[in-house]
């Protein structure tokens, strides 16, 4: 003990004897209520890199054979979106294209069975009908039940919802359309998704499809210094063998532990400014966007010099 209290100023009730000495009658304090067991908590892990794991504590779960869902949609061991940051990703991916384009009527999504890009999508006062085609039924009816977020935007009667092989559904179509959106998994070699970004797929079924002044968007993975060149770089430099006009942007997605990229392509060049941007946000978006802007859309073209060479 570093220093003492005098007796005279400890809780207590003090004594004295005939020896001088003080003896303490301390007040201890009534014992603290039983408290409940708190339950336990897990715990999921995502391997980002071999020397990097993102794990999450879960404080509830609902599960459904492999998809997860606590305040995160998580499919097949992968963080696919979270309530706290999905507008960053959603909002990248859908307005840009829909705001270049002079007059957004039709769109497709490919995958999207989350129902996020949708329901932006519906948010333009200009888009008559949505066309969403993803494979995995379970993965659609999981999300309509737990994303109450995403319900209007799956009981419009805009949404033709298919449950198929988006490439079998875009190629057969007799429509063409304004807008078509990649919301895919990356294209790992050997996975569902990957014939849907080959040089291939683009010009022979994705290009077709368009109307004129159409625009292509896709989801590219991630696009950090150290990450681009797992399928950002890809995607663009394929684009630009199938478009005349490629643009890349980026943003950071916090429950991505990384920069997320996206990748616009038409043959008709992407030239409004920021201001430009604001006035076709303000005139045909229902409701506030949380993160994009024209400033920051335009500022989020400009990559840093290692991936922009890539």
């Amino acid at each position: 003990m570093v220093g003492a209290m005098p007796a005279e100023a400890l809780p207590c009730k003090v004594i004295g004897n005939d020896y001088g000495a003080k003896h303490l009658h301390l007040r201890l304090p009534p014992p603290p209520e039983q408290q409940p067991a708190a339950a336990e908590c897990k715990w999921y892990e995502e391997e980002i890199d071999d020397d990097l794991k993102l794990c999450y504590a879960l404080n509830s779960m609902i599960s459904t054979l492999s998809v997860t869902l606590i305040q995160a949609l998580i499919i097949d061991g992968k963080m696919q979106s979270t309530e706290m940051d999905e507008f960053i990703y959603h909002e990248s991916l859908i307005h840009p294209p829909l705001l270049f384009h002079p007059n957004p009527r039709t769109v497709f999504i490919m995958g999207g069975g989350e129902g996020s890009a949708a329901r932006e999508i519906q948010r333009h006062k200009t888009v008559e009908r949505v066309v969403m085609c993803d494979i995995d039924q379970e993965v659609v009816d999981f999300c309509r039940t737990y994303l109450t977020v995403n319900r209007e935007a799956f009981s419009s009667d805009k949404l033709c919802l298919i449950i198929n092989d988006a490439r079998v559904e875009l190629e057969k179509s007799r429509e063409k359309f304004d807008v078509i959106v990649g919301d895919l998994a990356d294209p790992v070699e050997g996975g569902p998704c990957y014939q849907l970004y080959t040089k291939s797929f683009y010009e022979h079924i994705v290009k077709p499809k368009l109307n004129d002044h159409g625009i292509f968007v896709t989801q590219a993975g991630p696009a950090g210094v150290l990450t681009h060149k797992e399928v950002f770089s890809s995607v663009y430099n394929t684009l630009k063998h199938v478009f005349k006009y490629v643009q890349a942007y980026t943003a950071h997605v916090p429950s991505f532990a990384d920069t997320w990229g996206w990748v616009m392509a038409s043959d008709h060049p992407f030239d409004l400014n920021a201001q430009q941007m604001n006035e076709r946000i303000e005139d045909r978006i229902e409701g506030e966007l949380v993160y994009l802007s024209g400033e920051s859309l335009i500022s989020s073209t400009t990559l840093n010099k290692s991936v922009h060479q890539s």
